[in-house]
Order: structure tokens, then C-alpha cells, then sequence
């Protein structure tokens, strides 16, 4: 089984009676929190490790994903990641700040995909299992401005990096209002920012929508809900009616390359 998730692994969990113990999955000779530790030294961006909750090891247990890797070592070691003063959050183990888990946070929402991170204003990033498409293990983005998920074409760990350096800034600029430091500052991380008119819409935009704290849960399911009826019953993301942003990530200064398998 590789290190990085096995989300199809959403349903190989469940169905796998081969399952790695703790002993296979906490890796003491090489963990991956201390490559987590270098990298933030590093970091352009605030980045904060939430302490680990009592129930870590059932976290890891459910991703099944080793702790040499930089997902297990985020599931296992922290509550989860705070990145830029809470606009950017990697889910963990749990944490009063963050309650949200890995594991639990997929459950009933991912398939073919894993959820492994969202941003204060109802962005939300997953790992392919093969919903996207033939680039499984990759990252993809799901704008609040638009009903599509984009690729990234990284993988988790350049992902993480990636959320590190000053490239981040860029990825957001459309996205971010004069006080949004201030106001995201007073955000829960399991809440997020929602626009109305949504900013998928043509009349939607951080500038002019009603913006208010929402629960990050409500903010997806309601999201997807939508989706699937203006789909017709095909839970797959459709092209948004405002177009998307198109470019996003192309001009984000995420680079191309093979996905990451640490």
C-alpha cells in the first residue's frame, strides 16, 4: 500500500482487511514532521502546528498513510495547520481551533477524491483518486468563484511548500478584500467566509457580495447540493456560470511537475 493516501482509500478503508497497524504506520527512524519543521522556517507565510488530539492515532489509523509522509505527519503529529493568520487550513487530528479531522471530514462527502484542506473564504482542496481524471495523487482547488475543480498539477507535499511561499499571495489576490487579515483573524478555522451573491455567479464578488462566517460544513454541502442540481444529478462539477476564474492557476506560480509521493 503507498504512503500517500490511499483515498480510493475513502472505500479501501472500509473494505481493507489487510489494514497497517500503528507499528507499520508510525515511522520513528524518518518522520515526516521534522521535514514539516524545516519547511516552516522557511516560511513567507505564518504557519502555526496545532497541537495533536487525543485521538491521533485513530486518525492515522483511518487515513492509513504513514507519518514519513507529509500528510501522515499532519494527521499524526498536529490538530491540524494554520497557514497566513488561519486563511489557509490543513486538517489533522483535530484540535479545539480546527475540530474538524481527516478522516471525518471526508466522511459522506469525498469519492474518487480526498479532502485535505480549505481556505477561509469556502476554497477546498483534494487529493485525485481518480474523479478528476488519470492524474491521480495530484491536488485539485474548488473555488468559491467557480463550480469547476481545478488542477494543480502538484501533489500534496509540493502542495504544502507551496502554501508556504510568497506564491500564495498571488493565488489569492482576486480573492482577498482591504481588511481580510483583520477579518479572518476572528475566524473559526471549521468556519468560513460566505459571499452572497455567491462569487460563482456573475453579479458575485468579494468587493460587492454580503460576506458573513459560515460553518465550513454548510459551505461545502450547500455548494455541492447546488451543483448536483444544476447538473442534473451528476455530482461532477460543471462549468461555471460566470466562466471561473480560468487562469488561476496558471498564473499562481504553482509549477508543473510529477505529483508528489512522499
Amino acid at each position: 500500500m503507498s504512503d500517500i493516501i490511499g483515498p480510493g482509500s475513502v472505500s479501501q478503508i472500509v473494505r481493507d482487511s489487510s489494514m497497517r497497524g500503528l507499528s507499520e504506520l508510525v515511522d520513528t527512524e524518518d518522520p515526516g514532521i521534522e521535514k514539516v519543521r524545516e519547511w516552516m522556517r522557511g516560511s513567507v507565510n505564518q504557519c502555526i502546528l496545532l497541537p495533536p488530539s487525543a485521538e491521533r492515532e485513530q486518525v492515522l489509523l483511518q487515513t492509513q498513510v504513514t507519518t514519513r509522509s507529509t500528510m501522515g505527519a499532519i494527521a499524526y503529529e498536529t490538530g491540524g495547520v494554520m497557514v497566513d493568520g488561519g486563511w489557509l487550513r490543513f486538517l489533522g487530528s483535530g484540535h479545539p481551533g480546527l475540530t474538524r479531522t481527516l478522516p471525518a471530514w471526508n466522511q459522506g462527502r469525498s469519492s474518487g477524491f480526498y479532502l485535505v484542506a480549505d481556505d477561509a473564504v469556502g476554497g477546498f482542496f483534494a487529493i485525485n483518486d481518480g474523479a478528476f481524471g488519470e492524474d491521480a495523487r495530484n491536488m485539485y482547488y474548488w473555488a468559491p468563484d467557480s463550480l469547476d475543480w481545478e488542477p494543480m498539477k502538484i501533489g500534496f507535499t509540493d502542495f504544502f511548500i507551496w502554501a508556504l511561499s510568497d506564491r500564495l499571495a498571488k493565488f489569492y489576490e482576486s480573492l482577498r478584500w482591504a481588511s481580510w487579515r483583520e477579518d479572518t483573524a476572528t475566524l473559526s478555522g471549521d468556519s468560513c467566509f460566505g459571499f452572497y451573491p455567491f462569487l460563482w455567479t456573475r453579479e458575485g464578488s468579494v468587493s460587492v457580495s454580503h460576506r458573513a462566517p459560515v460553518p465550513a460544513r454548510e459551505a461545502y454541502d450547500m455548494k455541492f447540493d447546488l451543483l448536483r442540481q444544476l447538473s442534473q444529478g451528476n455530482p461532477e462539477p460543471s462549468a461555471a456560470p460566470n466562466g471561473g476564474p480560468g487562469t488561476r492557476i496558471g498564473n499562481s506560480g504553482v509549477s508543473e511537475g510529477p505529483p508528489s509521493v512522499s
